[in-house]
């Protein structure tokens, strides 16, 4: 009888070949095996010297994945056309951490070159800033394997994001277009817990606008909205924990002291309203939640070899 066993190398060709057909954990052991730690200690050093960064890099990941799915075209500053791409788009004005994408790029590149893609980067970076920012409470294994697309349109990006002002229902339809359901959307917007938001987002909110927001709450936005210039400034989005990743976004939304429409629109269901109370009041619950939102939201429009490519640079398609 023949020697059935296959030898090591080949077997481990064999489940390569397997992986690469999908995302899977540990994609890049054999191609680039430092890439992740690469990409970590890009985004821990981004961290310490300015900790709204990791806000920045959780909410890029985000508005990557809505957007003609997780293939880093909110990166793209051209894709050699005269339409402006999706980081022209108001939402997207806003966004930061572009520079820790192309730092870690550029080192990646010097390492391994034409292996690692822009988007498994965004994806990596959005999921090492959940761990630094949640005290290292929130840490998972990010699925990789994804391609970098060739298409970024501003009125993609606009179509595409939720705006701060959505009802629960344009919520839940926006999140399902993407595959992702309504718990899943209420555990996303639990990244409202870190970052800033201009005031410009949630003016319709304050007085004399009418809304459900605390009236000590509002009064208190206001006196930090006023500018004797006229500035937009910022607030942070969760007052009481605002640079640590956590439930209390959740108390915030119980107790009507949240910035948009779109956060407080998760109480406008018994359902949603339910699950805000639990992520509140149950220890561990929303960071186990939050784990698994964020890998199913990086399956979101996964490009491939055939509809995608590895970029040289991450602003610009090769």
């Amino acid at each position: 009888m023949a020697n059935l066993a296959l030898p090591l190398i080949t077997l481990l060709a064999l489940l390569g070949s397997v992986a690469c057909q999908g995302l899977s954990v540990g994609y890049y052991m054999y191609s680039c095996a430092n890439a992740e730690s690469i990409v970590r200690e890009a985004v821990k050093s981004a961290i310490a010297s300015n900790n709204g960064t990791g806000a920045g890099l959780i909410r890029l990941f985000f508005h990557d994945c809505f957007v003609e799915g997780c293939d880093a075209s909110v990166l793209l500053n051209t894709t050699g056309s005269a339409q402006p791409t999706e980081r022209a788009c108001a939402p997207n004005l806003s966004l930061r951490g572009f520079d820790v994408i192309d730092a870690a790029k550029a080192e990646l590149e010097d390492a391994c070159p034409g292996v690692v893609s822009c988007a498994d980067i965004v994806a990596f970076a959005g999921r090492d800033a959940t761990y630094f920012l949640s005290g290292k409470a929130v840490d998972f294994d990010m699925p990789a394997g994804r391609y970098d697309g060739r298409v970024s349109l501003d009125s993609a990006a606009l179509a595409n994001l939720p705006p701060p002002f959505a009802s629960l229902q344009e919520l839940k339809d926006m999140f399902a277009a993407k595959g992702l359901d309504t718990e899943d959307m209420v555990t996303l917007s639990g990244a409202h817990t870190v970052g800033r938001s201009h005031c410009s987002s949630f003016s319709d909110r304050l007085p004399p606008n009418a809304s459900d927001m605390d009236p000590a709450f509002a009064a208190e936005l206001q006196a930090n909205c006023t500018s004797p210039t006229g500035a937009d400034n910022t607030v942070p989005q969760d007052f009481e924990t605002p640079n640590v990743l956590d439930s209390q976004y959740y108390r915030n939304v119980l107790n009507h002291e949240v910035l948009f429409g779109s956060d407080a629109a998760l109480l406008a269901s018994n359902q949603t309203a339910g699950m805000v109370r639990d992520n509140a009041f149950t220890p561990g619950l929303w960071e186990a939640k939050f784990k698994a939102a964020m890998v199913k939201m990086g399956r979101a429009g996964v490009k491939t070899s055939t509809d995608g490519e590895i970029r040289k640079k991450c602003w610009m398609v090769n």
